[in-house]
């Protein structure tokens, strides 16, 4: 693989960290991104003033990557052109999501990154990801830990996370697989909300809103990873379903 080649598909993974409360921690994660060549980092609604003189001195050099972080005010804004979102977690969830090694998903990211952005996320440092932003994963990956103690610090999550994208980015290349464009998570966003109001103008199911539904529902729709032609099919067929229901109504 050409340098120029690996430095592109690095720019299109974004470490992303979500209301992080520790400026340390931050600058933690800039270090380990610089340490393998990772440059995208976003932060979601901070609860800390950053770059602060903490957050500078954790990083170590690698001021850059904070005073070039993206910030958002939510996760839809840091994530709608990313078309594959793989979540980290220490925590099992009450509806089980996709699970994934560190190296696995440090391949899906790594090839992903071939089609656009892409984004491995990061949750509060006392709370882990929020149902709202698990509901976001198309995969979620767990750290192998010590079960006696299986706290890990963010910007160590973030370190074995970068050095798993790192060895994959540079391994011999194998035959490259043609894959399709993926729907981006503006697309999906947008279809989940056309799916609700279907299932509400049909009146299913009697409880409302449809919480646990639809995040079953969007557990089954980020496992297939619908593509953008396959996204405004499966619209066409809500709207049509829709129109359906408004004629004999």
């Amino acid at each position: 693989m050409k340098e120029s080649d690996s430095e592109l598909k690095q720019e299109q993974i974004r470490f992303v960290l979500m209301r992080p409360t520790h400026p340390g921690n931050v600058g933690g994660v800039a270090r380990a991104m610089k340490t393998m060549g990772l440059r995208r980092l976003t932060l979601v609604a901070p609860q800390v003033n950053l770059p602060s003189e903490e957050a500078v001195r954790r990083a170590a050099g690698a001021e850059d990557i904070l005073y070039t972080a993206d910030v958002h005010g939510d996760l839809d804004g840091a994530i709608k052109d990313c078309q594959l979102i793989i979540g980290t977690t220490a925590r099992k969830r009450s509806v089980e999501w996709p699970q994934l090694s560190p190296e696995q998903a440090a391949e899906k990211l790594w090839d992903a990154s071939r089609h656009g952005p892409v984004a491995l996320l990061f949750g509060q440092e006392r709370s882990g990801l929020a149902n709202p932003e698990v509901e976001r994963c198309h995969y979620l990956v767990r750290i192998p830990t010590n079960p006696d103690y299986s706290s890990l610090n963010l910007a160590s999550a973030a370190q074995i996370m970068a050095y798993e994208v790192f060895l994959k980015g540079h391994a011999s290349p194998s035959a490259l697989q043609d894959i399709p464009r993926y729907a981006d998570q503006e697309s999906m966003h947008r279809f989940y909300k056309h799916l609700e109001e279907m299932l509400l103008d049909l009146d299913f199911p009697i409880a409302r809103p449809p919480v646990i539904l639809m995040r079953k529902l969007m557990r089954l729709f980020n496992r297939a990873r619908p593509s953008d032609e396959e996204i405004q099919i499966l619209r066409g067929i809500l709207s049509a379903v829709q129109q359906h229901v408004a004629k004999k109504s």
